[in-house]
């Protein structure tokens, strides 16, 4: 009998794999755009992380109640083939294998590297962080493909380690902020005026922190009693990453002054850490912060290395038979996971030629850091509507309520990344119509019954 994937993971698993995916570099990495692209308004900082985390909610429950009628082998992909048929599946399990799971995977090994560089003193566009990044790419996808069940206590590991930093900075950064009046004068005085599109480009920046709750969704053949657990999952991981953030975000402006956070850049965070926390113990606490970056790292790659595979178990894409394989041994779809890292290589110098040096793509150069997940809300859309339209028996708040403000949240999603990078949308868009008729050109041929 061929190899099928097995029911291997927990319910605390999968609500780590939730908050571990999400909650990582992008609370460090995007605060300072946040900051910056507010003009250190922290009210309007506070407001992009709450509509940022209120789409992220919404979209997660309407997901949630999809979980428990859908299940097959990832979750998205699950989705799109029930409200829209295979063929619509296919295109975005195409589009996820291809261009969402490697361009996010592939960042985020760069800011693991980032900021191991900024303890280490290195530059962070420099050759040894391209260096770092490219092992921690490697060794991520190490741990995945041969040994997942391990990959999935380093995801519970990381989540704990990496929530020690957020709570301290919470707690510690507010109570020294209010008793020394830090936090009033942030919070009353702003550094300069919004960037070209303010509060849009703080949202759409702050997807990318929320950015990777779907990705949860990839396991679901491999949890134990999924119908029920991955809702709760969902829905727990979701909201325990809004209320981090915002606390978080809050515990941040009561350490330095917003203007001297936004002029140290790359290291903001952790002179923030250091001036609470000393020297020294700012130091360590920072190292938590870069196993929090890899334990988010792990997380894309567990559902990177399952890109191909999704589609590939459908008969669908190229050479299902080879990328359908799983290892008897390993119990992972190795084919598949081969080619996802080979994916992330391609769009991690992609991301070093577009936005760490002097562009090599000219019209071609956008952040392939947030305009992948701007897509994937998009491809949300048909999706909401159809359920809306066939799931007829569900109650009014399941079928019409949630859906709807789901929908809502990803067109706002849509427009905010126009406001926020203008042309480069269309630089994009044309790359993904490429891969798109790519993929078209591969499904052609294909017998499948929509």
């Amino acid at each position: 009998m061929e190899p099928k994937l097995e029911k291997k993971y927990g319910l605390i698993t999968a609500i780590a794999m939730v908050v571990g995916i999400v909650i990582g570099s992008g609370v460090f990495f995007k605060a300072e755009k946040i900051l910056t692209a507010t003009g250190g308004n922290l009210k309007q900082g506070i407001l992009a992380w709450v509509i940022g985390g209120i789409i992220m909610i919404s979209c997660a429950y309407t997901f949630s109640v999809m979980a428990t009628r859908y299940q097959y082998v990832n979750g998205v992909v699950d989705y799109a083939e029930a409200a829209m048929g295979k063929k619509y599946a296919f295109y975005v399990g195409w589009f996820m294998a291809i261009i969402y799971y490697p361009t996010i995977t592939s960042v985020l090994a760069w800011v693991s590297a980032r900021y191991t560089c900024v303890i280490l003193g290195f530059s962070i566009t420099g050759g040894e962080c391209m260096t770092i990044a490219c092992l921690y790419l490697v060794a991520s996808f190490t741990l995945n493909a041969l040994s997942p069940v391990l990959a999935g206590k380093f995801q519970v590991s990381t989540t704990v380690i990496k929530l020690i930093p957020l709570f301290l900075m919470a707690v510690v950064g507010t109570f020294m902020g209010v008793k020394s009046g830090m936090t009033a004068y942030n919070f009353t005085h702003y550094v300069s005026q919004s960037t070209k599109g303010g509060l849009f480009t703080a949202i759409v920046a702050a997807s990318f922190a929320y950015e990777g709750w779907i990705i949860a969704t990839c396991i679901n053949a491999e949890l134990k009693d999924a119908k029920k657990n991955l809702p709760l999952a969902l829905i727990a991981g979701t909201f325990i990453t809004m209320s981090v953030y915002i606390l978080y975000y809050i515990g941040l402006a009561g350490t330095i002054k917003n203007e001297v956070m936004m002029a140290g850049g790359e290291t903001g965070a952790k002179l923030a850490f250091q001036t609470i926390f000393s020297s020294a113990g700012g130091s360590l606490l920072f190292v938590f912060v870069i196993i929090s970056c890899l334990g988010t790292l792990n997380g894309l790659m567990l559902g990177c290395t399952r890109g191909i595979y999704s589609i590939a178990a459908r008969g669908l894409g190229p050479n299902p038979k080879v990328f359908s394989q799983v290892d008897p041994t390993t119990n992972m779809p190795v084919n598949s996971a081969i080619l996802g890292l080979f994916l992330c290589a391609l769009w991690l110098l992609y991301f070093y030629g577009a936005n760490l040096t002097s562009s090599w793509f000219g019209f071609f150069t956008f952040d392939s850091s947030e305009l992948p997940i701007v897509t994937i809300y998009a491809l949300y859309i048909p999706i909401f509507i159809m359920f809306m339209k066939k799931e007829k028996e569900l109650t009014f708040f399941n079928r019409f309520l949630m859906p709807s403000l789901s929908l809502l949240g990803s067109i706002f999603m849509i427009i905010a990344a126009w406001f926020a990078h203008g042309m480069a949308v269309v630089a994009f868009l044309i790359v993904y119509l490429v891969v798109m008729a790519i993929g078209a050109l591969i499904l052609r041929g294909k017998k499948i019954s929509l």
